[in-house]
């Protein structure tokens, strides 16, 4: 029977939303206070959902010690205290809205999670605006 397992977690970080192919009436228009040019920031919270069946000798689905320590190295570390547009490589061409900042945190921890196991990131920008993926 599979079973879902779930770590939150949270980082600070800066961002501008900006499409660099429009005018600055446009990009205004489209992302208001987000295009702001000195950037501004969110407190994002993270929840990393992984689903699978359990193991029968260790009655996980997955050891959470090691999902708490992989969020924390490869996204606490990469993002906490960040400007993402300036000093996050994946960013350098991609906007970074809550839906392409979930994308990167799940490419960033896929390649560590089981193959067998799924692996869902539902970040939240606010309490009340969130993006999960991949959604199915």
């Amino acid at each position: 029977m599979k079973t879902r397992v779930s770590r939150k977690a949270h980082f600070n970080a800066a961002h501008r939303l900006h499409n660099p192919k429009w005018s600055a009436e446009k990009n205004r228009e489209i992302f208001g206070k987000c295009n702001n040019p000195n950037y501004h920031g969110h407190n994002y919270d993270l929840v990393v959902h992984v689903t699978g069946e359990i193991d029968p000798e260790t009655g996980f689905v997955m050891d959470m010690k090691v999902l708490k320590t992989l969020i924390y190295e490869h996204v606490e570390m990469a993002f906490d205290h960040k400007n993402l547009n300036l000093d996050v490589q994946e960013f350098a061409n991609t906007n970074p809205t809550a839906e392409n900042i979930a994308i990167v945190i799940y490419n960033k921890l896929r390649p560590y999670i089981k193959k067998e196991l799924d692996l869902q990131v539902t970040l939240y920008e606010t309490p009340r605006n969130f993006v999960s993926y991949p959604f199915k």
